[in-house]
């Protein structure tokens, strides 16, 4: 059991470097003066390598992850519970979630982990990453309206102005590929808060209003359990 515990700790940390490292990206580009054609300059030149070694960063965690997963068959998803497909457990989840503090698909959620959401009255708890959270939401989706999901791949508000597509059925197309149906591949090396902005616009093309997306923060639960010692 020590093991286990011990060895799914240093999983979530390689999970929380990962995604740590993407916010600092984000945070260090978003203080640039972007009017300064030096700074502007120089900050381009940092993000090319910084995104360069990144990438190799990924490739290796992510490996040496599934590598430790399938040889200790400790799962990362192991702690996850939903209530898809039993009413009782999805309101005793909701009950245990509403305990804490809601927050919404607008806040910023650099340097912060998810445990928990509740979307459209269907909820999952044991949320380990912001990934993982994003893949969740997908599935959703999916099992909401297949045909629609699947359009994605077409849709405008999912291509950048680069001609990048956030879904595609072909993975070499992206960088850190994730399968979320047969035939259907989305990108998922993003900061925490580039796939809250990938989950806010599924939501409008879902034509579900985004106060219906409640996200549960590790932190708020941790200082919960802490208050009532």
């Amino acid at each position: 059991m020590r093991m286990t515990e011990r060895t799914l700790q240093i999983l979530r940390d390689l999970e929380a470097v990962r995604e740590n490292l993407l916010a600092l990206s984000d945070e260090i580009w978003l203080s640039i003066d972007h009017n300064d054609a030096d700074a502007l300059e120089e900050g381009v030149e940092f993000k090319r390598a910084y995104n360069s070694k990144l990438a190799a960063f990924d490739a290796l965690s992510t490996e040496l992850s599934q590598l430790v997963q399938k040889f200790t068959r400790v799962d990362l998803a192991d702690d996850e519970e939903s209530g898809d497909d039993d009413s009782q457990s999805n309101d005793r989840i909701i009950e245990q979630l509403n305990r804490e503090q809601p927050h919404s698909i607008h806040e910023d959620f650099t340097f912060k982990r998810p445990h928990g959401i509740i979307l459209d009255g269907a909820a999952t708890t044991g949320i380990t990453t912001w990934r993982r959270l994003y893949e969740i939401v997908c599935g959703m989706l999916i099992r909401r309206d297949r045909e629609l999901f699947l359009s994605l791949i077409y849709h405008d508000k999912l291509v950048s102005s680069r001609g990048h597509r956030q879904f595609t059925t072909d993975p070499g197309e992206l960088r850190s590929p994730s399968r979320l149906d047969e035939g259907i591949y989305t990108e998922i090396n993003l900061s925490a808060n580039g796939l809250r902005d990938v989950i806010r616009n599924l939501l409008d093309i879902y034509g579900l209003p985004r106060e219906r997306l409640q996200i549960f923060l590790r932190e708020d639960r941790d200082a919960g359990k802490e208050d009532t010692q």
